[in-house]
């Protein structure tokens, strides 16, 4: 497996997706980067295979995807929150952590389509305090998310429940993409592999991850293994549609992004 350069993200969600993958594809080399830089990374040839935001996959449109393998909710996410000082309706300014692409047209999204609102779009830097920010709500991700609690605003909107609650659709938020004309030979059926080792492995995970994140061992296995869902099934395929239908209404991702021949394969493989 010489040669194959991956992408993933260091977050605890994405433990039990590369589980063992060092002794799955020695050869192979993985690099551990936000999801933002992740998707800048493959989109400049700099990675073979990412597990990059979905939105990134729709504006490339020229990645093929690894199938059946995802990091998706199927209500509460836990991890991707909109702390607010207002409710939904008095949102006028939003600061999104720059670590974000998915859930970032995520929080447009549920703004402008469910809630009717227009709201400034601002940055959060990653060494932005949140509390400080000049904004009426910010949005964190991944394990700064869960760490956060900033008691200085009255809301914390989990987005994974937002959509839930909004669409009845799970939410997909990354998948493994691959650039065009990378062959991931065996390197393919590795990460197959790590994702079923990794999802046997969720407890040892949880217990070695925790002292790192500052978190309770048993709530990071109970996030792993109840919260975070990590197959690529009909149920995700159909919320990631809807997905990209609105984000194209919104102008967020090219219309037709990504094609109706990556859903075809998807759902061979459900099948």
């Amino acid at each position: 497996m010489p040669g194959i350069r991956i992408g993933a993200v260091n977050y605890l969600n994405t433990k039990p997706l590369i589980h063992d993958l060092d002794l799955l594809a020695p050869d192979a080399e993985l690099l551990l980067e936000l999801p933002s830089r992740l998707a800048d990374l493959l989109s400049r040839g700099q990675l073979d295979v990412g597990l990059i935001p979905v939105i990134e996959y729709f504006r490339a449109g020229t990645y093929s995807v690894v199938p059946g393998l995802c990091i998706a909710s199927r209500g509460p996410v836990l991890s991707v929150t909109l702390f607010s000082r207002l409710p939904w309706t008095g949102i006028r300014r939003v600061a999104l952590d720059v670590g974000s692409r998915t859930s970032a047209a995520l929080t447009q999204i549920l703004l402008r389509k469910r809630y009717g609102v227009e709201a400034e779009v601002v940055p959060l830097p990653l060494d932005r305090d949140a509390e400080t920010v000049d904004a009426d709500a910010v949005l964190l991700i991944g394990d700064r998310a869960m760490r956060a609690c900033l008691p200085g605003f009255e809301f914390a909107f989990d987005l994974g429940q937002e959509w839930h609650d909004w669409t009845g659709l799970p939410f997909v938020y990354a998948f493994w993409a691959v650039r065009p004309g990378a062959d991931l030979g065996p390197v393919e059926e590795a990460l197959q592999e790590a994702r079923r080792r990794g999802g046997r492995r969720v407890g040892a995970i949880a217990q070695e991850e925790s002292p790192r994140l500052g978190l309770d061992a048993g709530f990071c296995r109970r996030y792993l293994q109840t919260v975070i869902h990590f197959d690529l099934g009909a149920r995700e395929l159909a919320g990631l549609r809807h997905f990209q239908r609105l984000a194209c209404e919104l102008g967020l991702v090219p219309p037709g992004a990504g094609g109706i021949g990556f859903y075809r394969a998807a759902e061979e493989v459900v099948r």
